[in-house]
């Protein structure tokens, strides 16, 4: 899944982008309001972390700019300012959750899983779909009871769709929160990886819908 993670101090975005990177994420880094106003306008971002002290244009006006123009994405704001006017301020502009600077790096990454999983409708970390268990905190795969050792790539794709429940997700969209802008991927790819985790897994785990996508099968 991508994440955009908007912080103009490079050390905090530093941290932050290695965090979420090492929780699975792919991760992208920008430092000032107007590209990130521009990248959450036209990327496809599964979650935003995002500072409100932002050089050219505040993290709060973006956020509302976003909210205007109906993007849905969950929304963290991460700021120094720990008033809870502030608070409030931010909740009401668009964001789901509000983290106060300084923080710690893992109950950032908890709070950013847990914005990912109330986004794909998941009450726990740990999901059941068909004949697999994913434990989305841990990176952990099995089937039928049995741990699977994927790749990380492997992992982010199965990872991704039980994040999207009952919905067939294309070549290009799992592209795009795989593998991220920097390395893109076609759907030759994409068809490669999904064929590996069907032989780690079983070929009816992961079902192919013609001219729509890939999808988690559930139990009968």
């Amino acid at each position: 899944m991508r994440a955009l993670i908007i912080e103009d101090d490079p050390d905090i975005g530093a941290d932050v982008a290695r965090a979420l990177e090492s929780a699975g994420l792919i991760v992208d880094l920008i430092t000032n309001g107007p590209d990130a106003w521009f990248a959450g306008d036209t990327e496809d971002y599964a979650v935003v972390v995002l500072d409100l002290g932002l050089p050219r244009l505040d993290g709060l006006t973006v956020l509302k700019r976003w909210r205007s123009a109906g993007r849905a994405f969950p929304v963290l704001i991460l700021s120094a300012r720990g008033d809870w006017t502030e608070k409030v301020e931010g909740i009401e502009a668009g964001a789901d959750d509000y983290l106060a600077k300084p923080f710690q790096l893992a109950e950032l990454v908890t709070r950013v899983r847990a914005l990912l999983r109330r986004a794909g409708g998941l009450a726990k970390a740990v999901v059941e779909i068909g004949r697999l268990r994913i434990d989305t905190s841990r990176m952990r795969l099995a089937a039928d009871g049995r741990e699977i050792q994927t790749s990380p790539l492997e992992f982010r794709l199965v990872n991704y769709l039980a994040h999207q429940p009952g919905r067939p997700v294309s070549a290009t969209e799992l592209a795009e929160h795989l593998y991220g802008a920097a390395d893109p991927a076609d759907s030759n790819a994409i068809e490669a990886l999904v064929m590996r985790l069907r032989r780690k897994i079983g070929a009816d785990a992961i079902e192919t819908r013609r001219g729509f996508g890939y999808l988690l099968a559930t139990a009968e």
